[in-house]
């Protein structure tokens, strides 16, 4: 005979494991890694779209003065705010009637159920991954508005965040293409620099470059006579880097990794944010019981929702490479 309360067990165990969930998901991509150590993963409580403050103007009151000089004190138009809606992401998680009384003991149910929470968590992590760097408009636009809307190839045109690039130059980011620099003796380095230099405001310039699995093995061999510093914080998550400048760059290639081929983001993460609803973090979609009306078998969902939003485009960039 199967056990009893199983249905409790089923929505304990999920409510549980997705309590630290979240935090995996975060370490399982090094843009969304940056993104938590850096507290750029801010829930949202609600409404309907998600609101991301920005700057777009500086204050024309900002004036040299000597002694009794007026200041001037007009009202100032300098903030905004860009709008994402929101994604949602599902995972549900089967028991068949059948596969209970198979696993009639409470340990071995509880073994067949680790499982499939572990494959839910695991796909779960890897589409937010590939999430990452989609455009918002995979899966019928229900995906992720991730880096190929934020960091478009190109930059000019398209409406991102509800704001029209073609009317807005404060809200382009830069691209640059390494056959420009195709007869130079280091032509990966060459538009690395290009880029950066229009990347630099001050004190704000890219913390974070990550990179396909050509773009990486084209920079690291123009690298190969140099001494390489490697980033023990980063790697500590898991994550091959190297250093361009004092940016991390990091390599989301390999097997099954997501970055667009010939491709290399410079990302300043402090206007990245990765937005998630505070009521819908990699939960339990309901702890109740749900059981399909015509079959023997109970689900549970793992659900998400929110975006990845960004508060300065013009302070990301992309590097391509046209070359045959």
């Amino acid at each position: 005979m199967a056990f009893p309360n199983i249905s409790d067990i089923v929505a304990t165990t999920i409510q549980n494991r997705s309590r630290v969930l979240a935090d995996n998901v975060t370490r399982h991509n090094a843009a969304l890694a940056k993104l938590s150590e850096r507290g750029n993963v801010k829930t949202v409580s609600g409404g309907n779209v998600i609101l991301q403050e920005l700057m777009f103007a500086e204050n024309n009151n900002a004036s040299w003065y000597l002694g009794y000089d007026p200041l001037p004190t007009a009202a100032q138009d300098v903030l905004s705010a860009a709008e994402f809606p929101y994604k949602q992401l599902a995972c549900p998680i089967v028991i068949s009637g059948l596969e209970q009384l198979q696993n009639s003991s409470k340990e071995a149910f509880i073994d067949l159920l680790e499982g499939r929470i572990a494959a839910a968590e695991a796909t779960m992590m890897n589409r937010l991954a590939a999430g990452v760097y989609a455009d918002g408009t995979g899966f019928g636009g229900k995906e992720l508005t991730g880096l190929n809307a934020a960091v478009p190839v190109s930059p000019s045109t398209g409406v991102y965040g509800g704001i029209d690039r073609a009317v807005w130059s404060f809200w382009r980011s830069r691209v640059a293409d390494v056959n420009t620099f195709a007869t130079a003796t280091l032509p990966v380095q060459a538009t690395f620099n290009l880029i950066w230099a229009q990347l630099v405001r001050g004190v704000d310039r890219p913390d974070l470059i990550l990179v396909d699995n050509v773009m990486w093995t084209n920079y690291v061999r123009e690298l190969q006579a140099q001494q390489r510093f490697t980033d023990p914080r980063q790697a500590s998550f898991g994550f091959p880097s190297i250093k361009f400048m004092d940016a991390d760059v990091v390599l989301d290639g390999g097997i099954g990794g997501f970055c667009p081929a010939k491709t290399a983001f410079f990302l300043n993460t402090k206007y990245i944010f990765l937005r998630p609803h505070a009521q819908r973090n990699m939960v339990p979609l309901s702890p109740n019981r749900r059981a399909p009306v015509n079959q023997d078998a109970e689900v549970q969902i793992l659900a998400w929702a929110g975006n990845l939003t960004c508060a300065g485009a013009q302070f990301q960039g992309r590097v391509v490479d046209t070359r045959p």
